[in-house]
């Protein structure tokens, strides 16, 4: 599986045989001197526009499934929401989702666990989980 974080910048990670494989494809090189991030990132949206970014996330989701051969890919962050039609191959994730990856990841314990709670209460009143 692919992540791809739509947000300020790109966020991106893959899950491969169980494994969480952290990675930086938003500052691979995409067009005129620009890279991923400077085109699919909150500035691109901007930039570009709703119609043209849509256009643009749907180019880079195809280049980057092209390369890494993801089963599938989920598409998330902050501006995940704002695609009307998704990509090809791709699930819109939920930020609630992705604490329970980050809690499981820096080995907090699982988001149902008390203490977790109690630790990322700010963060999850923030998304609207609990």
């Amino acid at each position: 599986m692919l992540f791809l974080g739509l947000g300020t910048g790109l966020g991106s990670a893959m899950i491969v045989d169980g494994v969480l494989v952290p990675m930086e494809l938003g500052h691979l090189p995409y067009r005129n001197g620009k890279t991923f991030e400077d085109y699919i990132g909150a500035a691109g949206l901007k930039r570009l526009g709703k119609k043209k970014w849509e256009r643009k996330v749907a180019d880079v989701v195809e280049r980057l499934a092209a390369a890494l051969q993801p089963e599938y890919i989920v598409l998330g962050g902050g501006n995940a929401e704002k695609i009307e039609r998704l990509p090809r191959r791709t699930r819109r994730g939920r930020n609630k989702d992705a604490f329970v990856g980050g809690f499981k990841l820096w080995g907090m314990g699982t988001i149902s666990d008390r203490s977790v709670r109690t630790k990322a209460a700010p963060a999850l009143k923030k998304c609207g989980s609990r």
